[in-house]
């Protein structure tokens, strides 16, 4: 197994600049495999750990940024607008269910029970739904659910 105290400072200094050129871990591990030449191969957990112990940051790519960025969910409506989704398949025990997003930008899940009695469950359990946003959550249900 990898110690990073069996690095010299010198070589410490050589994987910060590596990690300052913009290398990444697995570049970092092949390079301190191929120049270093430690006892037991270096594995990539091992590098991540030593870069970790050594406090170095790797830079990201702007690339890898923008990718992570449109990973991020969107939220479905600007905010100041309420908009319902339906679900094609219905949640057990509902007639119809779906999401609803409030003007404020709360998310939610929503179901019409075999009563026809409506729940909403809020991401926070204290949310109180505001009487104009729930006026216009039941006339976006009442539209989708009319097709």
């Amino acid at each position: 197994m990898f110690n990073i105290s069996d690095l010299t400072d010198q070589q410490i200094e050589q994987i910060k600049t590596w990690a300052e050129n913009g290398d990444q871990l697995a570049d970092i591990q092949k390079k301190i495999n191929s120049e270093f030449q430690p006892s037991t191969a270096i594995t990539y957990l091992d590098t991540r750990f030593a870069i970790l112990d050594l406090g170095i940051e790797l830079i990201v790519e702007k690339n890898q940024e923008e990718e992570e960025e449109k990973d991020q969910p969107t939220p479905l409506t600007p905010i100041g607008y309420v908009d319902a989704t339906v679900d094609e398949i219905m949640r057990p025990s509902f007639l119809a269910s779906g999401k609803v997003t409030f003007s404020d930008g709360t998310n939610a899940l929503w179901g019409i029970d075999q009563m026809g009695r409506l729940k909403v469950d809020a991401d926070d359990p204290n949310y109180t739904i505001d009487d104009e946003d729930m006026i216009a959550f039941q006339e976006i249900l009442r539209d989708k659910l009319k097709k």
